[in-house]
């Protein structure tokens, strides 16, 4: 009995112990009536007398099937967590004077967290005297972003607290959009294209001689 007490959030019917009650229902107008005459009510329609406002004066009562109310009151529910987004925060950590390989390592690990919808914690730790370099962090992080602008969009702008500067980026979804694809290289040397094939033959200019090819 105390269990199903606990599953019982609002009283229904007999339950129902005050004077009179504000009821409201489908295709009814509310009103202000005695409760035993809005039992006989609901028992007339087939449905049940609901209090949905017990702390209103006078509480308020709905006419409805209670199996009913009790399914949109959930389907309410479900809605509401489904429109609820949680948002993780993932935390890149950088020194002053992170090298090239290790901040494309990183980069590349925050698109990632950004592409899944996770917001990104970026900051670099000064160490000892390494605070001297706050303006080189700075520039690292405000490098950070540009190369993330297509993935997430900078809530904060980096903030030096204590010994860490600080950023925040926010992920963003573009609609139909692509995210390009992030290849790490040693060398910041763009790689080199080889000519097509086809051009050996639009650059002969002498007499097509008929038998000979000159593809070779």
């Amino acid at each position: 009995m105390k269990r199903d007490e606990k599953k019982q959030q609002y009283r229904i019917n007999e339950q129902i112990r005050v004077r009179e009650v504000r009821i409201v229902g489908d295709d009814i107008e509310s009103t202000v009536m005695p409760t035993q005459r809005a039992l006989q009510l609901a028992e007339q329609r087939g449905i049940d007398l609901v209090e949905i406002s017990p702390n209103a004066e006078p509480p308020v009562c709905r006419l409805i099937d209670y199996s009913k109310f009790i399914y949109q009151q959930k389907k309410k529910q479900k809605e509401m967590k489904a429109k609820q987004t949680v948002v993780n925060v993932k935390e890149i950590r950088f020194g002053p004077q992170t090298d090239d390989h290790d901040y494309n390592f990183k980069l590349k690990h925050a698109i990632g967290f950004l592409s899944d919808g996770d917001k990104v914690k970026a900051y670099v730790f000064f160490k000892g005297r390494s605070i001297l370099f706050k303006e080189q962090g700075e520039v690292l992080l405000l490098r950070f972003a540009a190369d993330l602008e297509e993935y997430g969009k900078v809530e904060s702008l980096p903030v030096l607290e204590g010994k860490r500067m600080t950023m925040f980026i926010a992920p963003q979804k573009i609609s139909g959009q692509q995210p390009k694809k992030v290849v790490e290289t040693d060398t910041a040397e763009a790689p080199v294209k080889k000519a097509p094939q086809q051009k050996a033959r639009k650059e002969y200019t002498g007499p097509k001689v008929e038998g000979e090819d000159f593809d070779d």
